[in-house]
């Protein structure tokens, strides 16, 4: 009975695991369909109020039990790990492959564990280091690669990119402060209720302060990239963290980790299936990102 039931959720964790790859590996070819039509702050913000107005059923009944320390807590989680990222994602992708922004985020758990480090009191490990080196060096490849030339010339440093690590920057204060502030509250009530902290204010920048409404209406293809983008935020934000939760209790956050590493394979067979191309120093530098995280996460 008991091999049956571990049997059970290993299989659940599997499915889990694959189809969260597939929703987080799909979210950068999402945000290009949806720069096609709108800026970048646009789909930042659509982004957010679809995720947050998606999850108001799970948010608007707990917030009468938070407390002042809390509300704040959760002001900032918000801000660091949903707001500001989208924005930052969407601002990179203009000028960056959504292949190469799937890899790059994969630096999130080693920025995690630095930031643990550094405001936590968290202990770095030699691994942690080792690994942080050598994912260190493929970025540094993926950031000078030259697109076009050849195998793949090296040239200036594509600064956008640097978007993107200051986006696993807000993902590894925003698991910090979910790990030591909020012991007390479970992590799909986090999510729900940071999101909806946001929602003003996405709500507020979306219709006060771009072109949103005008492009729904007058814009050719404005309703096909919205629903791109809505897709983003309520599959690839609300949902996809409300799965991971669920992956965690029916296997372990390592397995759960391991997500990390699916994600770059589905951004990167998105882009190719979208004509992105990708050269030999791309395919060496992606190499890099993706050891050096698995040598800085083994337990």
């Amino acid at each position: 009975m008991s091999r049956d039931i571990q049997s059970e959720n290993l299989l659940k964790a599997w499915g889990f695991l694959i189809l969260l790859a597939l929703i987080w590996g799909s979210s950068f070819i999402l945000i290009k369909r949806g720069l096609e039509v709108f800026s970048p702050g646009e789909v930042g913000a659509f982004r957010i109020v679809t995720a947050g107005l998606v999850l108001l059923p799970l948010s608007l009944p707990r917030l009468k039990s938070l407390n002042k320390r809390q509300i704040i807590n959760l002001i900032i989680v918000g801000l660091v790990g949903s707001f500001i990222p989208a924005f930052l994602f969407a601002k990179a992708q203009t000028q960056l492959s959504s292949s190469l922004t799937g890899v790059f985020n994969a630096m999130t758990p080693l920025f995690v564990v630095i930031i643990g480090a550094i405001f936590f009191g968290a202990r770095i490990t030699k691994r942690n280091t080792i690994g942080l080196f050598i994912a260190l060096i493929g970025v540094i490849v993926l950031l000078t690669v030259k697109e076009g030339a050849g195998l793949g010339a090296f040239s200036g440093i594509n600064a956008y990119a640097f978007y993107v690590l200051l986006a696993c920057v807000c993902y590894g204060i925003n698991l910090n402060i979910i790990k030591y502030r909020f012991v007390e509250l479970k992590p799909v009530a986090i999510t729900a209720i940071s999101l909806l902290m946001v929602l003003p204010a996405a709500l507020i920048f979306l219709f006060a302060a771009t072109s949103f409404s005008f492009k729904i209406v007058h814009v050719e293809g404005a309703l096909v990239a919205a629903g791109y983008v809505t897709l983003l935020g309520v599959l690839g934000t609300a949902i996809a963290l409300i799965l991971f939760n669920i992956m965690v209790k029916v296997a372990t956050p390592v397995f759960a980790s391991s997500v990390t590493y699916l994600i770059p394979v589905v951004a990167i067979m998105w882009g190719l299936l979208d004509g992105e191309v990708l050269l030999l120093g791309h395919y060496l530098g992606i190499a890099a990102v993706i050891l050096g995280v698995w040598v800085g996460n083994r337990r």
